[in-house]
């Protein structure tokens, strides 16, 4: 049996090792806004082996909610699932930095429902059940 030469170890370890992590995240891009126009971003979903799924949204360029029209207190992000329909998931912490103009928006959170696809609401309160009607933005 012929040995594999140090280079080619090393090359087939770190195929192996780029597919296991991809193939257990997945990524969504949010679609473009006519509310907020400027805004964009993506959700990224890595499942484990108990079949959680750690969500991270991120989003820049996100006017803060009480400049839209009509002006709302924050924004709410839903999680559409099979089974369960829309599952409101938390509010978006929003900031700026000091080098930067730009609003940028995170959410972190787990679930142990399987997410279909995301949309984000503009809300008056951030504890509804049922999201409101001015849609933000919404995945693929």
């Amino acid at each position: 049996m012929k040995k594999l030469s140090k280079q080619a170890s090393v090359a087939l370890t770190f195929i192996v090792l780029t597919m296991m992590f991809s193939s257990c995240s997945k990524k969504m891009m949010f679609s473009s806004s006519s509310v907020v126009p400027a805004a964009a971003g993506s959700v990224k979903i890595k499942s484990d082996k108990n079949k959680n799924h750690s969500i991270d949204i991120s989003i820049t360029n996100l006017a803060p909610p009480s400049k839209l029209t009509p002006p709302q207190s924050t924004y709410v992000v839903w999680m559409v699932t099979e089974n369960n329909g829309a599952k409101n998931i938390g509010q978006l912490k929003s900031s700026s930095s000091m080098f930067s103009k730009a609003f940028k928006a995170t959410l972190k959170t787990v679930t142990a429902f399987n997410p279909t696809s995301f949309f984000i609401t503009a809300e008056n309160d951030g504890d509804i059940q049922y999201p409101g009607s001015t849609l933000v933005l919404t995945t693929n």
